[in-house]
């Protein structure tokens, strides 16, 4: 039995050698290394506080800038990774004092015990070390998400806190030139509410702010704004007189607002106190005057209490005073109250303008007190037998005692009407 083991012992030897050669070939041709490089991987700091325990800050220089791994390993091993698994590290304690270079290194997760490497490209991040600096901003809010239901508006708008403390580098503490609530989206909305909102840094150009190596004192609570909702109101706009008198021999006939009526909000019951904005004389002087004339009038603070402009209201309106000489009178009427006379019946008519027309007229002060065109006015078509446009003369019956100074004139526009068959 001895000899039979030991027979041929160097060629066994060489037989047993050869066999394991040829399975580690197998091995390789069937599961060979490979290399696999996986792009945009972001890169963490570690071990921050090498820096921080100093009362120091770090931050990158330029953009944080994603990195390209290459993992190397079995094919059947790389087969497992997933670019969601690698981790790339920037370890400051390994930081380079000289040059602030700190290396990058990166490992696969959930393959441990396997054999593989990773390379990473660019192998280092530049870092810029500061002094802290702390310091205390009052906070806006941006309601421009916030829509209300029709007949409602946004009336006071609160946050809380109204201050926030911010530290990080100097430099980054300097940028800071606003600090923002922004509310999330309400659409809608018919009542006061609490909504939560998102903090936004700004600089001085009004960029956007990265936070990520900045602290705050929100702690879990964040921010909140409180957001009231008001009641919209239309009401008119009164005059209540002027103050002054006009030049001698001029008097005064009246003025008009443009706008007419102003959209007011408020409270239910304080809106429920308001039929008009009323105007006191003493906002609107004619004194010596000798012509009519536009006066730009803020409205308010003539508001009532508790009531506030809608936020799409002008405060500024214009108050027209009508000056004239005396025995004169100057009334300007809609086009819409000419009466059309004789309009043929297969034409149809329009006004090139829908602006009033302007007519002067002279006579006692009695009788223009009282002068009324409002049902006065005509045009005559009866000559005016094709399609086009015309500038014809108005027509204006005057109570005895009163004389139009001059005709005016309008610009129609006559069109052939369709007809259904």
């Amino acid at each position: 039995m001895k000899f039979k083991i030991t027979r041929n012992l160097g060629l066994k030897i060489a037989a047993l050698i050869f066999s394991v050669f040829f399975w580690i070939i197998v091995i390789n041709i069937n599961d060979p290394v490979d290399n696999v490089t996986y792009a945009n991987i972001p890169v963490e700091f570690i071990n921050g506080e090498v820096v921080t325990n100093k009362g120091k800050t770090y931050d990158l220089v330029g953009e944080q800038q994603p990195v390209r791994v290459t993992v190397s390993g079995k094919r059947s091993v790389l087969s497992k990774v997933r670019s969601s698994n690698i981790v790339a590290t920037a370890d400051l304690s390994q930081m380079e004092v000289n040059t602030y270079l700190v290396p990058i290194s990166a490992e696969v997760r959930g393959l441990e015990g396997e054999n593989v490497t990773t390379q990473v490209s660019p192998g280092n991040l530049e870092v810029k070390i500061e002094a802290t600096d702390k310091h205390t901003f009052p906070i806006s809010v941006n309601t421009s998400n916030i829509t209300t239901r029709n007949g409602y508006a946004i009336g006071e708008v609160s946050v809380n806190p109204e201050m926030i403390s911010i530290s990080g580098a100097e430099s980054t503490i300097r940028n800071i030139h606003r600090v923002v609530a922004k509310v999330d989206a309400a659409n809608g909305l018919s009542e006061s509410t609490t909504l939560s909102a998102e903090l936004v840094l700004h600089d001085g150009n009004d960029n956007v702010m990265d936070q990520s190596q900045l602290t705050n004192n929100l702690g879990e609570r964040g921010l909140s704004v409180n957001v009231q909702i008001l009641r919209e109101k239309t009401v008119p706009l009164r005059i209540n007189g002027v103050s002054g008198n006009p030049a001698e021999g001029y008097i005064y006939n009246g003025c008009t607002t443009e706008p007419s009526r102003i959209v007011i909000c408020g409270t239910k019951e304080a809106l429920d106190e308001v039929s008009a904005i009323e105007i006191p004389d003493s906002a609107v002087s004619i004194e010596g005057k000798q012509a009519r004339e536009e006066v730009t009038v803020d409205v308010l603070p003539y508001l009532p209490e508790g009531i506030s402009l809608s936020a799409n209201a002008s405060n500024n309106v214009v108050v027209t005073v009508i000056i004239e000489q005396e025995g004169r009178k100057t009334i300007e009427l809609p086009v819409g109250a000419i009466q059309i006379n004789n309009l043929k019946e297969d034409l149809k008519l329009s006004f090139e303008s829908d602006l009033d027309i302007e007519l002067q007229f002279t006579g006692t002060e009695e009788a223009l007190d009282v002068l009324d065109v409002r049902y006065a006015a005509s045009i005559d078509l009866k000559n005016y037998k094709t399609a086009g446009t015309y500038e014809v003369t108005v027509n204006i019956e005057t109570p005895s005692g009163v004389e139009l100074m001059k005709n005016p004139t309008v610009k129609i526009i006559l069109t052939e009407k369709d007809f259904v068959a």
